[in-house]
């Protein structure tokens, strides 16, 4: 099987370790310092069990590396416009594109069965590039758990010893194509299931993304650094409360122990990726992860004072850094 993943930074150059390690005929489009490092030498990555390098073929040029039988997106969401400008050589008719990002994504309402089913979120995908563009049948769902950074051009270093990929198409069939990414996923090491309610993988990732984030902008700190803080620590936790009663209002409930998963933060130093962004003067994801799921509230008549602050200072910081234009 031929994949490609396009924007193999932390997370993609982790993604495609594990497609190499399980003997997908696997390639990446990277740019920089980092892709020419997993051009010329192979991505190595580093976790608690393993220290490894995989051959990876590598260009930041996508003409470069031909049709695929599926494309992982793992950029940031910021970068999805540059994505449907760049993705059309690795598309055949047939391909696949698999959207691993944070946030909310592009595609949410397609498909979706309730009273917003098709609205498109302009924000996420102005113009339809995406949708129009690239095309909204080739769509396959994706929430990642995998905590990583780059340490150096060509090395992703992972804080846990195992990381998933969770994927799913957004009318909810448990498709060929997904079981055939999930198994190449799965051969390299990477917990990969398919799931018929990929929407509520997405609302619960994103609540610890709500309440992480921010708090990590404004504090400068990583997960164990802010939750050591009992203040922080409630205020995350009121922050993930009022984003789960978003998801359950748009229908997609998730059964989550808010302050266990807080007391989890405690044994990982890593700085959440917004965090990395903002440090590194990247873009930051301010639309995907905090101002599009406030517009759901919004959408649903749902209140979140906490979240309001929260989004409003980090925002405002995100701004004032040059990082998130508003």
């Amino acid at each position: 099987m031929r994949i490609a993943v396009f924007g193999a930074g932390a997370i993609g150059g982790h993604v495609a370790f594990r497609l190499a390690r399980g003997g997908a005929a696997v390639s990446a489009v990277a740019r920089g310092a980092h892709g020419a490092a997993i051009a010329a030498r192979g991505i190595r990555v580093v976790t608690p069990e393993l220290d490894e390098v995989r051959p990876v073929a590598c260009s930041a040029d996508p003409a470069d590396l031909g049709p695929q039988d599926a494309v992982i997106v793992t950029t940031k969401a910021t970068a999805l416009a540059e994505v449907a400008r760049a993705i059309a050589p690795l598309l055949g008719p047939e391909t696949a594109v698999a959207y691993v990002v944070n946030g909310v994504p592009w595609w949410y309402f397609h498909a979706e069965g309730g009273p917003h089913a098709e609205t498109r979120l302009e924000r996420l995908d102005p113009g339809g590039a995406l949708w129009d563009g690239v095309g909204i049948g080739r769509a396959i769902g994706g929430v990642v758990y995998s905590a990583c950074t780059v340490i150096e051009p060509g090395v992703v270093q992972v804080a846990q010893a195992r990381s998933r990929v969770i994927l799913g198409e957004p009318d909810g069939r448990i498709s060929g194509r997904a079981r055939a990414l999930a198994a190449a996923l799965e051969a390299g090491g990477m917990g990969a299931p398919v799931v018929s309610d990929i929407r509520t993988e997405v609302w619960e990732k994103l609540s610890g993304n709500m309440a992480s984030g921010p708090l990590a902008i404004l504090t400068g700190k990583g997960l164990s650094g802010m939750i050591g803080d009992a203040v922080l620590r409630q205020a995350g936790i009121a922050a993930m409360e009022e984003c789960l009663r978003v998801a359950a209002a748009h229908g997609r409930p998730v059964a989550l122990d808010v302050a266990a998963r807080l007391d989890a933060w405690s044994r990982f130093a890593h700085k959440p990726s917004i965090l990395q962004d903002l440090e590194l003067g990247r873009p930051m994801e301010i639309d995907a992860q905090f101002t599009v799921p406030l517009a759901l509230a919004r959408m649903a008549g749902v209140a979140t004072p906490v979240l309001d602050l929260l989004v409003a200072l980090a925002t405002a910081r995100a701004e004032s850094a040059g990082l998130y234009a508003g």
